[in-house]
């Protein structure tokens, strides 16, 4: 994939993301997705997301800063959103806060074949 093409295609993967369209996740992520090391496979990813969707009603993807090279993309995602109760294990209930995340994507055939996460827990915790 050019540059191009792949950014293209990440961006219509955070679209599926925010239109919680996880019945396309296929499209974008690999069947033997692996997550942080781990192989979780693509159901475990869809799983993944689910949990995250139900711990955060509000949850949306924006881009904050994208960087790429193909096969690989970096980002940061910006996230503000009201999680309904514990956020990385911290008793949010209900309030507003504001985190980052900086991840990083390798594709291989056009889709999402290993994740590298970091959450900005930190920024969380001194929100409460």
């Amino acid at each position: 994939m050019t540059r191009d093409e792949l950014c293209a295609t990440y961006r219509g993967y955070i679209a599926c993301l925010n239109a919680r369209e996880l019945d396309r996740l296929g499209t974008f992520v690999d069947e033997a997705v692996e997550y942080n090391g781990a192989g979780i496979g693509l159901a475990g990813y869809r799983a993944m997301l689910e949990e995250d969707f139900r711990a955060i009603p509000d949850l949306r993807f924006s881009i904050g800063l994208l960087m790429c090279d193909p096969p690989r993309i970096a980002c940061r995602l910006d996230f503000d959103c009201t999680p309904a109760g514990l956020l990385f294990g911290l008793p949010v209930n209900g309030r507003r806060v504001t985190f980052t995340e900086n991840v990083f994507y390798e594709f291989d055939a056009g889709r999402i074949r290993r994740v590298w996460s970091v959450i900005d827990k930190a920024a969380v915790a001194g929100q409460l």
